[in-house]
């Protein structure tokens, strides 16, 4: 497959300066928003299929404020808010020709913090490898990827009922040993292509939920 031929999922996460979001709120929006997408693809059913056949489920978080932020609103896609987060999906685009409103928006910047501990986690639940350093941004494209591999794990009576729930997702760090612990129970794990900030092969994500052991996922 050539270059011309690959698609990207564009992800735009709102950052106004007087108002980030939570870290976590937006990683749970940026997931939260692939799967509204997978779940109910309407009128981008198209894009959608192109996308996902190449089996490069690439994904770039870009941030916007203000006019910027306006301006993705008025391209097609969908917005999730969730909590403190507003995060917009937008149709799978070819890799060298976004949307200029799009293009122009900036990739560095998204360092979000959380400035109080997450509650309890729901499943499923997303986990984060806590032996790796990732930007807000990275962190999101990321958690939109370990959602994606287990909706594609899920059976149709399972992924029924996740979307009675939202579909919804909490996004944690493992603690201890505990990641690698997942990771050997046979869960939906991203092992990163390596464009960006992280080495080719690190698992930076695992998905869990009660169905989803024993699972082999697309990756």
């Amino acid at each position: 497959m050539n270059e011309s031929e690959l698609r990207v999922l564009p992800l735009v996460v709102r950052i106004e300066r007087a108002a980030p979001p939570e870290r976590t709120d937006a990683l749970e929006a940026a997931a939260m928003a692939v799967l509204s997408l997978l779940g109910d693809p309407g009128e981008w059913a198209a894009e959608l299929h192109a996308w996902e056949v190449t089996g490069r489920i690439r994904k770039v978080v870009r941030r916007a404020r203000g006019a910027e932020w306006r301006r993705a609103l008025a391209l097609p896609g969908r917005t999730i808010e969730h909590r403190t987060a507003e995060v917009r999906v937008h149709p799978p685009v070819p890799l060298d020709d976004w949307p200029r409103d799009l293009a122009r928006l900036q990739v560095s910047g998204t360092e979000l913090t959380d400035t109080a501990e997450p509650g309890p986690a729901t499943q499923p639940t997303l986990w984060a490898n806590p032996a790796l350093t990732m930007s807000a941004g990275k962190a999101m494209a990321q958690a939109g990827h370990a959602a994606q591999l287990a909706w594609w794990a899920s059976d149709a009576a399972e992924r029924a009922a996740w979307r009675a729930g939202g579909p919804a997702v909490s996004v944690r760090t493992a603690g201890g040993n505990a990641f690698e612990a997942k990771v050997e129970a046979g869960l939906p794990v991203v092992r990163d292509a390596g464009f960006t900030e992280i080495a080719p092969g690190s698992c930076t994500f695992v998905a869990e939920a009660p169905w989803l052991y024993g699972r082999v996922a697309r990756s």
